[in-house]
């Protein structure tokens, strides 16, 4: 890339400090927003992946390709911004493009794949009930194929890959089709097949969704008598798909829409500032997919409630204050048990089995009978006796 002094120049930072502290921090809260959302959907997945539907794979897919692309980037993108400079060098510029392309693109070639099962289970559900879950698990390796092509493309000298022009990240050079042939149709082959085709086909995807439910809403009705809980399901996995679609598209459209003015435009006339905000719309992508499944998706909310519903049980039992409670649970049981028995006249109390303080000894345990007891009326004189010194025959002056 040139000498020293070149390196240096093309990887400090073109946009103001106070912008570079600015992205900065976004990076950082969507760092730990994504790591937090992704992690906690991928737990959820485990606990309940016996019972995963095949659509449900390639959200699965799509939160490891979020994770990938925050665990790539923004360890790389967060101090560099706050340094106002590209801090790592021109090897791992080219690997840390390597990887936004290469997740960006696993992304949107993954909800292009959702969007086509969803199609296929709604409009041709006789075809769509035959996909399983082997057959999305065969196409989510080859979304990782068709991202990949394009991710190695320019390690291989088709395309290059470049600093940002705002100097604090690396990714495609949008520049290089003014100079070189061979970027001019990587780029042009980008655009396409990594694009306009993917959205192309959501958009139709989803018309096509559309237009089956409102043109055919009695055939539907027959469909959902058979199978009703596995189609809402499915209707609402679709729901779910349109929402994340339509973050992602909007997260990285600007961008796009920069990159094509830069390739195949003036490049001089791109602003930096502009290239820095798009950016961070792209990479604010990966916590969309969280959000929309983990709040929306029931199966999934349930799941991660019971979760969190035994964590804060294991932290609740391992805490200091719950002995003392526990102790004092104890205590009012005991004093419960002992209040339940039976009263006699002369206001005694009969333990229900053994005295509490009993051993398995017996012999050690005084227990006293009850004594029935009886008001003898002396003239005007109360007398309480027991039952046993009452004599055989009634006196007159008893009561």
């Amino acid at each position: 890339m040139g000498n020293a002094s070149d390196t240096s120049a093309v990887f400090t930072s073109t946009i103001s400090k106070e912008h570079d502290i600015l992205m900065g921090s976004l990076y950082s809260i969507f760092c730990i927003m994504s790591l937090l959302g992704n992690c906690i959907l991928l737990l959820v997945a485990y606990h309940k992946r016996s019972t995963l539907k095949p659509a449900e794979f390639f959200i699965i897919n799509l939160s490891i390709s979020d994770l990938g692309m925050t665990l790539s980037l923004f360890p790389l993108a967060i101090p560099s911004a706050f340094s106002h400079r590209w801090l790592f060098g021109e090897i791992t510029c080219q690997l840390y493009a390597m990887c936004g392309v290469l997740f960006g693109l696993c992304s949107l070639t993954n909800l292009t794949a959702l969007s086509l099962v969803c199609c296929l289970k709604v409009c041709i559900p006789n075809h769509g009930n035959k996909f399983s879950s082997s057959h999305a698990r065969l196409l989510v390796v080859g979304v990782w194929c068709y991202a990949s092509v394009f991710a190695v493309g320019p390690l291989a000298q088709w395309g290059h890959y470049s600093p940002e022009p705002y100097g604090t990240a690396c990714c495609i050079d949008w520049q290089a089709p003014n100079h070189k042939l061979s970027a001019l149709s990587y780029i042009v082959c980008l655009f396409i097949f990594c694009y306009a085709l993917p959205c192309t086909i959501i958009f139709l995807s989803y018309t096509f969704i559309l237009l089956t439910v409102r043109g055919s809403r009695q055939a539907v009705q027959q469909h959902v008598s058979l199978q009703t809980k596995t189609t809402n399901a499915h209707a609402l996995i679709v729901k779910l798909s349109v929402a994340v679609c339509i973050g992602f598209l909007g997260a990285w459209t600007p961008y796009a829409a920069l990159a094509m003015w830069a390739a195949f435009g003036d490049a001089t006339q791109v602003p930096p500032a502009g290239f820095a905000l798009a950016a961070v719309f792209a990479k604010s992508s990966t916590i969309y997919n969280p959000m929309v499944y983990l709040l929306c998706k029931p199966n999934f909310r349930e799941c991660l409630y019971r979760d969190t519903s035994m964590l804060r049980q294991m932290i609740y039992r391992g805490s200091p204050q719950s002995e003392p409670k526990e102790r004092f649970g104890s205590t009012l049981q005991r004093n419960k048990d002992v209040s339940i028995s039976t009263r006699f006249s002369n206001g005694q109390q009969e333990g229900y089995g053994s005295c509490l303080q009993c051993t398995d000894d017996v012999s050690l345990c005084h227990v006293t009978t009850p004594q029935r007891t009886a008001c003898i009326l002396t003239g005007s004189t109360y007398t309480e006796v027991t039952v046993s010194q009452l004599s055989a025959k009634p006196q007159a002056d008893f009561l």
